[in-house]
């Protein structure tokens, strides 16, 4: 493009140009497919307003000729002849490599292995700092695994200090690929595996500096700085992992303390902890939930009973209906349903709770009831003067039951105020079959689906009321 075109404001900005374009290469947006081409595409080298006449001009038989914008077009071009050649004169433009990176996973073999040479000779420390996410990019092709084995080799060199730029990275799979090269070498210290286990967003990268932290661990007294960290960290997979390190640690008593954990993952392992040192979690979860008045009863010391406990133990689960914390009523809900002792006439008045959580439970412990409920009664709860979560917990139970009360139910709530519960709705009557049981020839069927037109073709607007029994 600088030497063809002759332009001279564009002689001084076609390097400037290069570089922009690998930028766009490495940044942490994919680009793949469509969007590659897309991208090439719109390259300076190939736009058509940079060229004269509105044309793509050919690149030069010498590539040898050409400068560092023509040429990331040539290492782009379709025929690998002219990719290795371009290859080949890559050299004298270090701000070529990320398309040197992409070239090592090229269809073509010689062009690939010609590439892989460049990339081993030419990337250093730095160099693989900076293109750490692109080689973590072309590495999920079918043949990208060589780039990313010449980043671990580089980087297994680097400092602690340096590959420190990648733990802030954010494309989690360069934190994950830092993460276990630091924990391979061991570079990190264990609060430090600790701290990232506890601050980072990937489920990966928790798991992976979770383990090596405690791993990591000699004696007793270096959990100080450790097991803090992680049960205090939000992502419950973590805590669990700290919770179960309290025995290694001999500090099983302190796993009492998360018995009532938010995280049925963190209850099970404080449960394992308690048993491996001889206490009874049952017997602690049974003495919480005595005082069905208690304010400070916590909500998963309720479902934590109804997950260790028997049948039994419904009879101090069903007080907790009543309690005054929403978070208390609903895990009574849930924890009734988990030992099979759901009574629908007990809980149908928690249909009508303030709390979306408690009519969010009780719908789905009354499923197994659907059909047992009033028809009516759940009826007037899909009117549009009761509150959202009420209307949605109650057309639940009215889907479950099927046949004309659910296609009633349905076409009802076309008018509801709530666009996703329209949408449900709407996705209800489309998968409306008459229920074997039900009366052939009604008429309101007839009528509900003549309300429902818009959602199918002629064809099978026909078809239904064929199997309903109803004349079109």
């Amino acid at each position: 493009m600088v030497e063809d075109i002759g332009d001279g404001k564009r002689q001084r900005c076609g390097s400037r140009e290069a570089r922009r374009f690998t930028a766009r290469l490495m940044s942490p947006t994919p680009l793949t497919g469509l969007r590659w081409t897309q991208e090439c595409v719109r390259w300076p080298g190939t736009a058509r307003s940079s060229c004269r006449g509105g044309a793509l001009r050919p690149l030069s038989a010498d590539l040898t000729q050409l400068g560092e914008s023509r040429l990331a077009l040539a290492v782009c071009h379709r025929d690998g002849r002219i990719r290795q050649e371009a290859l080949r004169q890559s050299i004298r433009y270090p701000g070529l490599l990320p398309l040197v990176v992409i070239r090592c996973a090229d269809w073509v073999a010689p062009v690939r292995e010609h590439a892989r040479q460049l990339l081993r000779e030419a990337l250093n420390v730095d160099l693989a700092l900076d293109l750490a996410p692109l080689i973590l990019r072309v590495g999920r092709r079918d043949t990208g695994a060589f780039g990313v084995d010449v980043l671990g080799q580089i980087l297994r060199q680097a400092s602690r200090g340096r590959l420190a730029v990648l733990f802030a990275d954010p494309d989690r799979i360069v934190r994950r690929f830092a993460y276990r090269l630091a924990t391979e070498g061991r570079l990190l210290r264990p609060a430090e595996l600790a701290r990232a286990a506890a601050w980072d967003q990937d489920t990966v990268v928790q798991d992976l500096c979770a383990t090596a932290a405690l791993t990591a661990l000699g004696d007793e007294d270096a959990y100080e700085g450790v097991l803090p960290l992680l049960l205090s960290a939000r992502n419950p997979r973590v805590r669990s992992a700290g919770v179960t390190a309290l025995r290694r640690a001999g500090r099983s008593e302190q796993a009492e303390t998360f018995l009532s954990d938010r995280s049925a993952l963190v209850r099970a392992c404080a449960r394992y902890v308690i048993r491996q040192q001889g206490g009874d979690p049952a017997a602690w979860y049974r003495e919480r939930c005595t005082a069905p008045d208690d304010p400070e009863l916590p909500p998963g010391a309720v479902i934590g009973l109804a997950e260790c406990g028997n049948r039994a133990d419904a009879e101090l689960l069903r007080p907790l209906l009543v309690h005054p914390a929403a978070g208390v009523r609903a895990r009574a809900v849930a924890g009734l349903r988990a030992l099979d002792c759901a009574d629908a006439k007990q809980l149908r008045p928690l249909l009508d709770d303030p709390a979306p959580g408690v009519v969010r439970e009780t719908a789905t412990a009354l499923l197994p009831s659907a059909r047992e409920l009033p028809a009516d009664w759940l009826l007037e709860r899909t009117s549009s003067e009761r509150p959202r979560h009420v209307r949605v917990g109650a057309f639940r139970l009215l889907d479950a039951r099927g046949g004309i009360v659910a296609l009633r139910a349905a076409v009802g709530l076309f008018e509801d105020p709530d666009a996703k519960l329209r949408t449900w709705a709407a996705q209800s009557v489309e998968r409306w079959h008459p229920s074997p049981d039900g009366r052939r020839g009604d008429a309101e069927v007839g009528e509900l689906l003549d309300r429902s037109r818009h959602l199918f073709s002629d064809h099978m607007l026909r078809r239904l009321k064929w199997e309903a029994g109803v004349d079109s």
